[in-house]
């Protein structure tokens, strides 16, 4: 199997037209932002992209059109298992995996849907989906956040199928004991979480796969690649300030700084809420757009 690139995993919104249909103009203008921001890699199919309020069809057609698009320029993950259904969502998984994804990312709380035992359902989803297709662990927190224990971490790093986790812990001692339980696996683990991503890198994480890659990827991406440079540690504090802009109505609220900021033609319409960004955010938008430029030139 092909292993994935350490780095930065950009988790992709879904830009909409003004009656809720996906605008793939708008999937464009973002892949291109994405992509000249340096990103090593896209997942395409996530929770910031509203995957819970996507039929399957949109789901697939997203991820097709993603994978088309990107072509060589990165590597593109997706996920998406939504259902309740174990056979459903590998029956959809299969479906994902045809479509020549880099991995195929299952949400941990899925598999334990009805009852289901979680090393019985990653015994089956190994069983039934390609055996070329490389694998991985999402703990997306909707509808209810399910972390690994350390002996699944353990079990899946010893499977030699699944090669990606996108840890939601937010706690640098359970990440820290995690990176000595895969050591040595193909079992690679990506923070979530912008506050403690330092420390997880200099631990043995391969990179960062979180919600603020919709605002300042570059950044990001600098510092995985620069954990030694002196000015890492500095651009980490004000990278996990920076991150309570996660608790700003996202994703509207990125959507809102792509296109007043960035100048991105995108719609802030999101299936997950009709509510307005409040007026108050645009001044926060503001304010972490120009520290984002007065780290660029600190850094670069």
């Amino acid at each position: 199997m092909a292993n994935i690139s350490d780095g930065v995993w950009v988790t992709m919104m879904t830009p909409f037209t003004d009656d809720g249909e996906i605008d793939y103009k708008g999937v464009d203008a973002l892949l291109e932002w994405y992509i000249n921001s340096g990103v090593d890699g896209i997942f395409a199919v996530c929770q910031s992209n509203e995957m819970f309020l996507l039929t399957f069809d949109e789901r697939r057609a997203l991820a097709k059109h993603v994978i088309e698009i990107v072509g060589d320029k990165t590597e593109v993950i997706v996920s998406g298992n939504v259902e309740n259904s174990l056979d459903l969502q590998i029956k959809e998984a299969r479906a994902l995996a045809e479509l020549g994804p880099k991995a195929v990312v299952f949400v941990s709380n899925r598999l334990e849907a009805e009852g289901q035992e979680f090393k019985k359902s990653a015994d089956r989803i190994m069983s039934q989906m390609p055996a070329r297709m490389p694998l991985g662990i999402y703990e997306c927190p909707h509808p209810e956040k399910r972390l690994l224990t350390d002996g699944e971490c353990e079990y899946l790093a010893k499977s030699g199928r699944f090669v990606f986790l996108k840890d939601t812990s937010c706690d640098l001692s359970t990440m820290e004991r995690r990176a000595e339980i895969v050591a040595g696996s193909p079992f690679k683990l990506y923070n979530a979480n912008a506050a403690t991503l330092y420390g997880t890198l200099v631990c043995g994480y391969s990179g960062y796969c979180g919600v603020m890659g919709n605002y300042h990827p570059d950044l990001y991406v600098w510092l995985c690649k620069n954990v030694g440079d002196e000015r890492s540690k500095r651009l980490e504090k004000y990278l996990g300030l920076m991150s309570v802009m996660e608790c700003r109505a996202y994703p509207k609220s990125a959507k809102r700084y792509l296109k007043l900021f960035e100048g991105l033609d995108i719609n802030e319409f999101c299936r997950s809420t009709k509510a307005p960004v409040a007026s108050s955010v645009d001044f926060e938008l503001g304010a972490l757009c120009e520290i984002s430029r007065e780290m660029r030139e600190y850094i670069f």
